[in-house]
């Protein structure tokens, strides 16, 4: 996307140390699911009420001026004006990911104008067993892929994003992405879970270690059809292959109550404006070996700004992130203190074939409780 690449080289010519690269926008914490790992739904029921009107999104995006906007929630499709502010946010030539369950997409889809500024980021945490596990309700994930099937007939650009928790199948999740790129979809977005203090369900978030070794299993040997909406620098971290420090100011979050301190997963208060919130916040007091709540935190809010940042900070990590990306890594060792274990692009993927895999859930989704499609 060479509109994102031009903002931050601006960004880097003007000596900025600190910029945005992507809002955070949640225009509401109402959802129709009640995802056990989610800890936006606890809320009382006059906050999740509340919404945020398109004046006050339109002057968010204009405050933080980062080229690209995610609109999750919540459920952003449950909000009573989202079609204005999505039409707002492209008319201000926003690159808009609006981050959606799906389950209200078929009904809402002729509402909206496909547009090159405009995607629908499906949330899927896995195949069927998996995802509607995930989000305790039965179903869902049928309806989401009915859903996405009719988007892109009608030329919309779709996405996925997942999100992993302790005891995922590597082998399932890779079949996952199977399933999506037969699909059709445009990229996938993958994160480790984080555990939000208000969620339901505390056990299953993963450490760090464990982050490192899952996400090194999933990702070796990808197949050339997999496409990924994400920086292949974050993926090589994810995978223990390079060291970053997190980046929270990437990714600002303006919600119901205000711009977020310091970052979309922490609440340490709200400022007022995004010059406030860049100004006051102290950033170096966040951070693995700097906060004991982010130890464990290796999502992409955090570290995909920092992953883009070293992309654009030399010819070399330019040059890294082109290799990355058509190559694969073929050298051993990658960045700063990194274990000398390869990071194989190679085309050829050796994935067990999806037919050998059977249908069984992986263990973390079977504790997890399930909903009939008809319970809340």
């Amino acid at each position: 996307m060479w509109a994102v690449a031009s903002y931050v080289l601006k960004q880097k010519l003007k000596g900025e140390k600190r910029y945005p690269l992507v809002l955070m926008l949640e225009p509401l914490f109402r959802c129709n699911l009640a995802c056990a790992g989610c800890g936006k739904i606890q809320y009382p029921s006059h906050v999740l009420r509340k919404e945020l009107t398109p004046e006050e999104c339109f002057r968010a995006a204009e405050e933080c001026g980062a080229p690209i906007v995610s609109i999750p929630g919540g459920e952003p499709l449950m909000h009573s004006r989202i079609m204005e502010i999505v039409e707002g946010l492209v008319a201000r030539r926003k690159y808009v990911y609006l981050c959606t369950n799906a389950v209200l997409l078929k009904e809402k889809l002729a509402q909206f104008k496909p547009s090159k500024h405009l995607t629908f980021s499906i949330h899927l945490d896995g195949l069927r067993d998996e995802h509607d596990f995930a989000v305790c309700r039965e179903g869902i994930f049928e309806v989401a892929v009915e859903a996405m099937r009719l988007a892109l007939e009608r030329g919309f650009r779709v996405t996925t994003n997942t999100t992993l928790f302790e005891g995922t199948d590597s082998e399932r999740v890779r079949a996952f992405f199977d399933e999506m790129s037969l699909l059709g979809v445009e990229g996938m977005m993958i994160s480790p879970g984080y555990s939000y203090s208000k969620a339901p369900d505390q056990e299953h978030f993963l450490r760090r270690s464990r982050t490192l070794e899952m996400f090194a299993r999933i990702l070796s040997n990808p197949k050339k059809e997999w496409r990924f909406n994400q920086s292949p620098l974050f993926l090589e971290f994810l995978m223990g292959r390079r060291e970053y420090q997190c980046t929270p100011w990437g990714n600002p979050t303006f919600n119901i109550f205000g711009w977020q301190k310091p970052c979309y997963l922490l609440q340490d208060g709200y400022a007022a404006t995004f010059k406030e919130l860049m100004e006051v916040t102290d950033w170096e007091s966040y951070g693995t070996g700097r906060d004991e709540r982010c130890a464990d935190c290796m999502m992409h809010c955090g570290y995909e700004a920092s992953a883009v940042d070293e992309t654009f900070s030399s010819l070399r990590g330019f040059l890294t992130t082109v290799r990355a990306s058509v190559f694969g890594n073929r050298s051993g060792k990658v960045g700063r203190d990194a274990p000398a274990s390869g990071f194989p692009l190679a085309p050829e993927a050796l994935a067990t074939p999806r037919e050998a895999m059977g249908s069984t859930p992986s263990k973390f989704t079977k504790e997890l409780p399930v909903l009939s499609a008809g319970q809340k």
